[in-house]
């Protein structure tokens, strides 16, 4: 008996899609694969199965004489492998608040990691402004040049310099004559303002010239000030670079540069900040943010959900491959998955006693969305519903090892964010207090550098009043840092 293709894994949809859901996927499959666009052997005999099965689930007929001949519950096959673990094995039944973790790991099969690596269409948004000048620039133009010069024959690439205005340097396109590339880099002079909406419009540009949903697609945007009143563009704009599957990095060399804000920006596709605290090390990061790319095998993984009633999430953060925290939604960016290196969320959800009454709570209730530019075809999602059973009792095991090695660290970092968020409120007294805790448990877990600097920043939000620019940030991503140290939170 010939079996039935399976169009619902074919247009990358549950079997309970709704009409809009399939439509959507179909437009998506169908602008990545038109023949019009796409020349390669086999894909036009894809597109022909993308149209099949649109054809067969938009019409409701139809679509319900398909579903009595497919199998009961077969799951599609996924390249992805996906885990969940709970802190405790059930919810108590209380007339009080309670929290629950929900640790979530994505990883690639051991058998698909043979697949092809995706070319990437980067591009790098240079702060040129009057503060980057002399060492700073020579420093981030031989970064620069070292990118370009790492870069693989089908990879594309592309150069903005910004200050108060923009400048395309190297217009998106495969790099063949590199030493003529080299001087155009090396011909960027530092001056003007610091308008960052200005950089990323122009670097987002050039990647759309060269975005293809078989390449990586990101920008990396190197600055070292703060922008000014154009802060809701450059969060628009990100907003629109991640539906269009185009990732964005920071990274903010030296003190002076907005790290919360550009966490936002970075956050909107599923990316972070990184804090370059010498020039010295632009090309160290630059570089292995380069490996990173390259190891990428699924580039973006969003979570769609809803959460139940009486549940509220407290917190998400990504503890890999890039450690930062996740801002939540009804659509969340989670990030990229590696070759080498699962993708970890970590959810603190607070529980409401109304939430308690029956026999099983349901935490949240959603769908993962998986892109790989590896495969031309849509991966099948990941049905994710986080469910609880209530007891009377308390459970008498404790959470798993892995979930308290990952609190105990995030612990850290949600203290320099307490005090963070105290300083600049007033609240001088309980800022020291979090950096005071803070600089204590990083004695017990042996810390001893570390613990100095945090119980030194005390002493100056003490005397001054707020932190100091360097103090704030060298522990803010420090702590961050600590999060994960050669992938052994999930060993």
């Amino acid at each position: 008996m010939i079996q039935k293709p399976d169009y619902y894994a074919i247009l990358g949809v549950l079997r309970d899609a709704t009409q809009e859901e399939i439509k959507r996927a179909y437009i998506e499959s169908a602008q990545r694969l038109h023949p019009d666009k796409n020349q390669m052997p086999g894909e036009t005999e894809i597109f022909l199965e993308v149209q099949q099965a649109y054809e067969t689930l938009s019409n409701p007929k139809r679509r319900k004489s398909y579903d009595v001949s497919l199998p009961k519950d077969e799951t599609p096959y996924s390249p992805i492998l996906f885990e969940t673990l709970y802190s405790r094995p059930h919810l108590v039944r209380l007339d009080e608040s309670q929290l629950i973790y929900i640790l979530i790991n994505l990883r690639a099969r051991s058998e698909d990691k043979s697949l092809p690596v995706p070319p990437l269409n980067v591009c790098l948004v240079l702060d040129r402004s009057t503060s980057m000048k002399d060492a700073k620039m020579d420093l981030l133009k031989a970064a620069a040049i070292q990118f370009l010069r790492d870069l693989r024959a089908e990879d594309i690439f592309s150069v903005v310099a910004f200050s108060d205005r923009a400048e395309v340097i190297i217009p998106a396109a495969y790099q063949s004559d590199r030493q003529k590339l080299e001087m155009h880099i090396r011909s960027i002079q530092a001056g003007g303002a610091t308008e960052l909406f200005q950089g990323l419009k122009s670097g987002l540009s050039e990647v759309r010239r060269g975005r293809d949903a078989k390449r990586i697609n990101h920008m990396i945007l190197l600055t070292d000030g703060h922008t000014y009143g154009d802060e809701e563009a450059c969060l628009k704009l990100a907003m629109e670079a991640s539906k269009e599957g185009i990732g964005i990095s920071v990274m903010g060399l030296g003190a002076d540069w907005n790290d919360a804000f550009l966490d936002q920006v970075a956050g909107h596709t599923g990316n972070t900040s990184r804090y370059i605290a010498r020039p010295q090390d632009i090309q160290k990061l630059l570089a292995q943010k380069f490996q990173n790319l390259t190891r990428v095998m699924a580039e973006e993984v969003t979570l769609e959900s809803n959460l139940g009633n009486g549940i509220h999430l407290n917190y998400a953060f990504r503890l890999q491959p890039e450690t930062g925290p996740l801002s939540f939604g009804e659509t969340t960016q989670l990030g990229s998955i590696l070759r080498d290196t699962e993708l970890s969320i970590l959810f603190e959800f607070l529980v409401q006693p109304s939430a308690v009454k029956g026999s099983q709570t349901r935490l949240l209730d959603g769908t993962l969305k998986i892109a790989m530019a590896a495969r031309p075809m849509p991966l099948p999602p990941i049905r994710v519903r986080f469910e609880c059973d209530v007891s009377a009792e308390a459970a008498a095991h404790p959470p798993p090892p892995v979930i308290l090695q990952a609190l105990s660290r995030l612990t850290l970092y949600r203290m320099q964010e307490q005090a963070r968020q105290a300083s600049p409120a007033g609240q001088i007294h309980q800022a020291t207090r979090s950096l005071k805790n803070l600089a204590g448990h990083l004695l017990e877990q042996g810390h001893r550098d570390l613990a100095n600097t945090v119980l030194l920043e005390a002493e100056h939000i003490r005397c001054k009043q707020t932190f100091s620019l360097t103090g704030e940030k060298d522990i803010k991503y420090a702590t961050r840092a600590l999060l994960i140290q050669e992938g052994d939170i999930l060993a």
